[in-house]
């Protein structure tokens, strides 16, 4: 997958930026292994602390962490901070245990463009490294969407 979208961003001369909180840089890690990354990958920023979301990502103070919102603002400020073209966040829960009120394994996929933003919700099964693998993969596969769209 990460094949593909190296040569989507690429053809279309794209920039592309992720902002991870639950993934903690394992999705900037994948996108930046890929053929010519230089040529179309902005970078990436790790944000765990709320603090740090909202200091440099923009996040609205009071925004539940684990949310649509939560992933739609990082996406949308990573790709200003960046002046991307693309980019997409990654936020949930891993697990084991529950936090804040949600179930291990829920995740919100955010994505932002230059005209528009959006998000998917999902609900992972398996242990912390699982949720961690699928989210990557969902995270890969929504970049790849949103350029077909474009």
């Amino acid at each position: 997958m990460i094949d593909d979208l190296a040569q989507a961003a690429a053809d279309r001369g794209l920039w592309v930026a992720t902002a991870e909180s639950l993934t903690s840089g394992l999705l900037a890690s994948r996108v930046g292994a890929g053929s010519g990354a230089s040529e179309w990958f902005a970078g990436g920023v790790v944000a765990y602390r709320t603090e740090v979301k909202e200091n440099l990502l923009g996040l609205t103070p009071g925004t539940d962490p684990c949310s649509a919102a939560c992933a739609e603002q990082l996406a949308t400020g990573v790709r200003d901070l960046m002046d991307a073209d693309l980019a997409v966040s990654t936020t949930g829960v891993g697990g084991p245990d529950p936090e804040d009120g949600h179930e291990p394994g829920t995740v919100f996929i955010g994505w932002a463009t230059r005209e528009s933003a959006g998000h998917r919700a999902l609900q992972l099964e398996g242990g912390p490294e699982a949720v961690l693998e699928a989210t990557v993969d969902a995270a890969l596969s929504q970049l790849l969407a949103q350029i077909d769209a474009d």
